[in-house]
This record gives structure tokens, sequence and C-alpha cells, in this order.
């Protein structure tokens, strides 16, 4: 199925290092012919994902802080520019770690709110800052988690934000489906990514999936991938509102 994505402009935002959903993402729509357009949060990163850019061979990269309403407005008006987009990747989350590592009944009201504003308003901001360039339609895709509905160790807070963020996307559909946009989310097993190594003790959970799920191994990031091509392309035309589930079939499993 070659060229899925050929004549769309996508958007991804939160590539931050090879190893993250985002750059397999970004891999997959590329092949399927793609123009990418990434983002970068401060100059921390910039020059890590300019070069991740390059090597994907991205169209343009700006600089675009989600929780930073002028910065949103700024990527409007510059894509706006640039004739507009097809399909927005939302793969940003963030919890404070102390937030992961203590009993989710020892949150703090700050750590809360945090990861309840990186992880799961971002979606709104970035829905209401993108829905204007897709005026013929298109697709809004985020990832998620399993712990959004079940209680998994050490993913506290950030099980919480997840749950909100699904939330997030059936009212989001509901709101963009008149504009012919399509809101979904990739629920995807636990992968090896940088940011999956603040949750305590990763790697059984990682074990205890390749035990119990039904295929027996762990998600491969170039699953995602495919499964994030098909939500943007035309052959998902009439799917919104929807958690797919990436995980080997784990999510199935009661024990």
């Amino acid at each position: 199925m070659p060229n899925l994505l050929e004549g769309k402009t996508a958007l991804i935002l939160g590539v931050a290092n090879k190893w993250s959903l985002a750059y397999a993402i970004a891999q997959a729509y590329r092949r399927e012919g793609a123009k990418l357009v990434l983002t970068y949060q401060g100059e921390r990163i910039k020059l890590t994902v300019e070069e991740l850019g390059q090597s994907l061979g991205a169209d343009k990269v700006f600089q675009c802080d989600v929780t930073k309403e002028e910065e949103l407005g700024r990527l409007t008006s510059e894509l706006r520019n640039d004739g507009g987009l097809d399909t927005v990747m939302h793969s940003i989350a963030f919890a404070n770690r102390e937030d992961l590592d203590r009993p989710f009944l020892e949150t703090s009201r700050a750590g809360y709110l945090l990861a309840q504003e990186v992880s799961a308003y971002s979606l709104v901001a970035v829905a209401r800052a993108t829905a204007p360039l897709m005026p013929s339609g298109g697709s809004l895709l985020t990832l998620t988690y399993l712990g959004s509905q079940r209680v998994l160790p050490n993913y506290n807070v950030m099980g919480v934000a997840k749950a909100a963020l699904e939330a997030t996307v059936r009212y989001l559909a509901s709101d963009l489906g008149p504009k012919k946009i399509r809101v979904n989310a990739i629920s995807a097993g636990p992968v090896k990514t940088a940011s999956a190594r603040a949750i305590k003790d990763f790697s059984v959970i990682l074990d205890v999936v390749t035990q119990r799920a039904p295929l027996r191994r762990n998600t491969e990031p170039a699953e995602v991938g495919d499964a994030a091509v098909f939500l943007a392309s035309d052959l998902s035309r009439g799917v919104t509102g929807n958690i797919i589930y990436v995980d080997s079939g784990f999510h199935i499993m009661g024990l």
C-alpha cells in the first residue's frame, strides 16, 4: 500500500529523539509520501529536533510550546502561509518524576495540574490552533496508554491525565466532526522510549506483556507508525472518536 499519504501535509508535535513513538510515526508518514512539519519546545532541544527533521526529510521545523497561546498562534499563522494541513499528530505528555514515583494519593496539586495541562489540555489547544488549517477536513491523532483505563503500577498521575486525554478525544470528535475533521487516539503497548524510563520498574511491565498478551510479545514502534498512517489516510475516513489499541492484544486480558 504505497503512498497512502501522498500530497498530504502532516504536523507532528513531540518528536524528541529517535526512540520516541513520534519519530516512528514520522518515519511511517514520510514513507507514505507525506510532507512533514515538526515542532520543538524551547532552545534546549532545538538542535536535536532540527537534526531529526533533516534525517526525516522534514519540510519545516518550528518552535512551539503548547502551553503558550502566543506560540500556538504563531504556528497557525506560519502554517496557513504554507498552505495548511491534512493531519496532526499530538505526541505530548509530561508529569513530574516525583509524582510518578509516589502513590497517587500523594500527588501534589501543582503536579496534577501540570500533568493535565501538558498531557490532556494541550490536545484542545492544538486542535483549536490547527482546525482552521484543515478547511476540507483532516485527521487529528494523539497517543494514550492502557493506564488510562486500568491501574498500572507507578503510572499514577499520568494514568489520570491519559483518561482525561481520551475523554478529550471523544468531545473533540463531536465538535470537529461537522468540519470533516476526525479525532482518534492510538493506545500503544509499552515501548522502551526515553519517557518510559521515568516509570519505576518499567521492565516488569514489559515482561508481563510478553507472558500474557495474545501475541506473546511487546509492541514495536513501527506498528504504531503503521496504525497512525491508517488513521491519517483516507482509508479511515469513517473512523472518529476511537481509541485504537496497538498492544499485541494485551488490553483484552483479565489476568
